[in-house]
């Protein structure tokens, strides 16, 4: 999803640039459209250093849930116990400390009181890490690679038993510039473990 975002950058800067060329009158000479490019790359260069310090000065508030030295496998086979004794489904959050949206992502279910008690009341939640530091290969491998596919952070829905029975992309829950409350709230309605 985010080289989706990434893209769309681009796609408006060019656009900027064809609309900046476009409007020049037609005996302007060859000096004035290369000012022209120039102003608008410089423009575009500017606007997009000011979105990510504001990025990373959002980054740096926000909670950092993963955890690169975990020994993941190790706290997936856990939960997957505590699971089959509470009948409840897990949710992998998988992404990382590096990655806004995940950070954001983790912030919006924390601090919306209806999401939360859902999380809380009827599911295990892990944070499962994606790094350089700590790649968790094998885990991403078992369950077929999802951040490849979708990015991050993308949300993996085990059963009791530990068996991976939905992947979901965040991008899917998003409004605006960040996360729907009723998509994000249908989402884990729909995978609650029967009872």
């Amino acid at each position: 999803m985010k080289n989706i975002r990434n893209t769309s950058i681009l796609v408006i800067c060019a656009f900027t640039f064809t609309v900046a060329c476009s409007q020049k009158p037609e005996n302007s000479t060859s000096l004035d459209k290369t000012k022209s490019t120039e102003k608008v790359l410089t423009d575009s260069a500017a606007i997009a250093a000011e979105k990510k310090k504001a990025a990373d000065a959002e980054k740096a508030k926000l909670p950092k849930p993963y955890n690169d030295k975990e020994n993941a496998e190790e706290k997936i086979a856990n939960l997957v116990k505590q699971a089959r004794k509470e009948n409840k489904n897990i949710i992998l959050q998988a992404g990382g400390n590096w990655c806004i949206w995940c950070l954001r992502f983790n912030n919006f279910l924390n601090t919306t009181p209806e999401l939360k008690e859902i999380v809380d009341q009827e599911y295990l939640y892990y944070h499962l890490n994606y790094s350089p530091e700590n790649k968790n290969e094998k885990i991403f491998a078992k369950y077929g690679d999802p951040g490849k596919k979708f990015g991050y952070p993308v949300l993996l829905v085990l059963d009791k038993n530990g068996k991976l029975i939905h992947t979901q992309e965040t991008g899917q829950l998003e409004e605006d510039k960040g996360y729907s409350v009723e998509k994000v709230k249908e989402f884990l309605n729909r995978w609650i473990a029967r009872k």
